[in-house]
């Protein structure tokens, strides 16, 4: 099985914490080079020293709540650059029920996520084209399966990305572009962590790590997914391994979703 990525460029969102920097060292390992993208520039370059030594790794700033900026900025480097690899990967909107949320809550997380998505796969495509390569690997969430109670806006926008998914798959296919979605299940990441403290303030009497029990009893492992296990899907699908799978959602949740 060949999961090489030498002589491969990936670009690596939300790469400073998370399944995002854990994805960004594990295709790093495996011979690619890395771009990382997020808004912390500091944070950018402490990831971007941990990386295997490349030449061609570097980094951007850009804050996905401004997409016109990102488009800017992935433009300009992608006259000079070819990516084989985009992960598509930022932090998720706040919890809460869907019949609180407010307008802009929508607006905001549709921004950061679907339109953010876009901008990058419209920049990039061409030279995955070029290449004959193409991987797009989206983290979405199991809820594109089976909604997650208090995660209203949420549930909402990570569906949207998903059939914007699948649309995209049906058009790259034909240039072995393929793009497909990773739905990593409860995970041990800052916005797992939010979530719990969110639901410890305003349960009954549970607190954090009571919440952090619960979570894990819901997987048939009884456990919360650690992110380098998320960050191994993410690199099978990215390598040549993968060439034949295209446009399926892979939930890497320890088998807590009870759809098929």
């Amino acid at each position: 099985m060949n999961i090489d990525l030498t002589g491969k460029h990936a670009v690596v969102c939300g790469s400073t914490q998370g399944i995002g920097k854990e994805s960004a060292l594990a295709l790093s390992k495996q011979g690619a080079s890395i771009t990382l993208v997020a808004r912390n520039e500091a944070k950018l370059k402490a990831v971007l020293a941990e990386l295997s030594p490349n030449d061609k790794n570097d980094y951007i700033v850009a804050d996905f709540s401004n997409p016109l900026d990102l488009e800017r900025k992935i433009k300009a480097w992608a006259t000079k650059n070819k990516a084989h690899i985009l992960l598509n990967n930022t932090g998720g909107p706040k919890g809460g029920p869907i019949r609180k949320a407010k307008v802009d809550e929508f607006t905001a997380a549709f921004t950061n996520h679907l339109v953010c998505n876009h901008v990058l796969v419209q920049a990039l495509y061409p030279g995955m084209k070029d290449e004959g390569y193409g991987r797009v690997i989206n983290i979405i969430s199991t809820s594109v399966k089976q909604p997650l109670d208090g995660l209203g806006v949420s549930n909402t926008i990570r569906g949207a990305v998903a059939n914007w998914s699948k649309t995209m798959a049906n058009e790259l296919g034909q240039y072995n572009i393929t793009v497909n979605n990773v739905l990593p299940g409860a995970t041990n990441t800052v916005r797992l962590q939010s979530i719990a403290e969110n639901k410890a303030d305003q349960s009954s009497g549970l607190n954090y790590e009571e919440i952090l029990s619960n979570m894990a009893a819901q997987s048939p492992m009884k456990r919360i997914a650690q992110p380098e296990e998320i960050a191994n899907a993410v690199t099978f699908l990215a390598s040549p391994a993968a060439s034949y799978i295209n446009g399926i959602n892979v939930p890497v949740d320890g088998g807590r979703t009870k759809s098929l």
